[in-house]
């Protein structure tokens, strides 16, 4: 049980480290489209992406998947600024509609196995050689997913107070939010070693 205790905490400190807030950026970015009263969707949008990123965590902790650092290192910016790319096109109608909005669902499923494989890597070099890892999977996931349902539910919080006590359109909010987001995501792309 101490060991559940240990990996959990690890999990939900790795996601809340704003040194590494590629994945804050993600989660951010996903949600941007939300609203509080949406809290349902965006849970089931934050568990969709844990789910791929639980896939590909697992396979990359146990070596079935070996893919280079630099090369996830890229891609992880990448699918946070298509996330938010995507959010600058759609239209005020389309963000109330629950048809439009699945997309994301589809984006944080995919994007999320991407995820995986950078949370892999810290999660290997914890791990060592250790061939029991069930436990330990399941505790850092679980770290990882109470981490980013406060990450969301914090961001729909300061969503609510912009478009719902100081009536900002929410349009707008979407297109600042993504805006900003894509301008950290170029950077984080022109920072990796991949180039």
């Amino acid at each position: 049980m101490e060991n559940f205790k240990v990996y959990f905490e690890l999990g939900y400190d790795h996601i809340m480290d704003i040194r590494g807030y590629d994945h804050i950026l993600f989660i951010v970015a996903l949600a941007a489209i939300y609203l509080l009263r949406d809290w349902r969707k965006v849970l089931i949008l934050v568990t969709a992406f844990t789910i791929g990123h639980s896939i590909t965590l697992a396979l990359s902790t146990l070596n079935y998947v070996i893919i280079k650092p630099e090369i996830i290192e890229f891609l992880i910016p990448v699918t946070i600024f298509i996330t938010a790319f995507v959010n600058l096109f759609k239209k005020e109608s389309s963000l109330k509609s629950v048809k439009k909005i699945q997309l994301n669902y589809v984006l944080a499923l995919g994007f999320g196995l991407i995820h995986g494989l950078g949370f892999s890597n810290y999660l290997k070099s914890l791990l060592g050689k250790s061939s029991k890892i069930v436990t330990e999977l399941l505790a850092f996931n679980l770290g990882l997913e109470v981490g980013q349902i406060i990450i969301v539910l914090s961001f729909l919080i300061i969503s609510f107070i912009f478009i719902d006590l100081f009536g900002l359109k929410r349009r707008d909010w979407v297109l600042i939010i993504s805006s900003i987001i894509i301008g950290l995501a170029l950077t984080l792309m022109m920072e990796t070693k991949f180039w």
